[in-house]
């Protein structure tokens, strides 16, 4: 590995970690993830653009990995339904530390239920059944509270 990849590896190791445990809710299997993003990112160094974030793009492949890995097990993940096609991006700015306190600032303006639905999607990676039976509502409140929340989160952050 090159001073250039290690530097990389080093700085950004933790939060690709923390991500792909908040996908795979198990460490074995984040590590695991983290380390085939790196390999996979260090074989692949010359496409990445630098016009990107670098976690971004780390994390990108890792989501990538990590529903590889589900398809492979036959295992469905209601995060794909949410995060596999997020043609927003609101994925990409909370993964961006320097947006993090901004869209904090405006989930804090919602209204209820929407910052609460949003909150335990997120923050809290509860899936839409068990944020439905929170409120008392359906699966189909939830995914629909949550879709609403987030476009109410992106019309402030593109204010």
């Amino acid at each position: 590995m090159d001073a250039d990849f290690e530097s990389i590896y080093k700085e950004y190791y933790t939060p690709v970690y923390r991500y792909l445990l908040s996908l795979t809710k198990d460490t074995a299997e984040a590590e695991e993830l983290t380390q085939e993003t790196f390999f996979k990112a260090l074989k692949n160094i010359e496409k990445y653009d630098p016009a990107q974030k670098m976690l971004t793009w780390l994390c990108a492949i890792g989501k990538n990995a990590f529903f590889s890995q589900q398809r492979k097990a036959g295992k469905e993940t209601e995060l794909h339904d949410s995060l596999a096609d997020d043609d927003n991006g609101i994925l990409d700015r909370i993964i961006d530390s320097e947006t993090s306190m901004e869209i904090l600032q405006i989930l804090h303006t919602l209204p209820e239920p929407y910052k609460e639905v949003f909150t335990l999607r997120v923050l809290g990676n509860l899936s839409f059944q068990k944020i439905g039976g929170v409120f008392g509502k359906t699966e189909s409140w939830a995914r629909v509270t949550f879709f609403r929340s987030k476009t109410k989160i992106q019309e402030q952050l593109e204010k």
